[in-house]
């Protein structure tokens, strides 16, 4: 096996170096995409969606995303169809972000792929660290939520506004806050659930 590049230490999720040329080229044209997208108006749809298929590793159809959008490499995030995103979300995906089918994200959600060592005199000699993240389909993730590095979210569940994620959340529940933790099954009868328009 030959040495790896630091593009796949990152996706392995191994200590890397940001610094490299080939990374640093591939946040560039991320950031050339995300300065066109959030450049279009409300009458050039058509030219926005082709801009997130360009961005994007993968997309489905029917999709419907809110400028601003801001994320690290965009060809990470993987998405199912039927998805929308409101305003000011934010996908660090230096590992892979994969999103299923009919999933909703409201404004200011943030997606963390990325992370850095505990280890102080590690973190301050250069190399990150990543671990994928997972959405599975028919979730609802309220605004201003915080998904942490390595979060699997089950299908069917809903994320309460303004909750931070810092491990697994089962398929089918309502959970909320920080930590984030579940408060009941998503058809239990209960308080309002405490998502955002999605």
């Amino acid at each position: 096996m030959g040495v790896r590049t630091e593009r796949q230490k990152m996706l392995a999720g191994e200590l890397y170096l940001a610094s490299n040329p080939e990374l640093t080229a591939l946040r560039k044209n991320a950031r050339r995409l995300m300065r066109l997208i959030n450049a279009t108006t409300e009458e050039e749809i058509e030219r926005r969606n082709a801009l997130f298929r360009e961005l994007f590793g993968s997309i489905g159809g029917n999709f419907e995303i809110e400028p601003p959008f801001f994320c690290d490499y965009g060809s990470n995030i993987r998405i199912g169809s039927k998805f929308f995103m409101n305003y000011d979300c934010v996908i660090l995906d230096v590992c892979e972000v994969r999103i299923g089918d009919s999933v909703f994200l409201g404004p200011g959600v943030h997606i963390y792929a990325a992370t850095h060592p505990v280890d102080a005199a590690l973190r301050c000699s250069g190399p990150e660290l990543g671990a994928p993240v997972t959405i599975g389909n028919r979730v609802w993730i309220g605004g201003g939520s915080i998904i942490c590095p390595g979060v699997t979210i089950g299908d069917d569940s809903v994320i309460g506004a303004g909750s931070v994620v810092v491990r697994d959340i089962p398929a089918g529940v309502v959970a909320a806050g920080n930590p984030c933790r579940v408060v009941r099954r998503a058809g239990e009868k209960g308080q309002r659930d405490r998502g955002t328009k999605g």
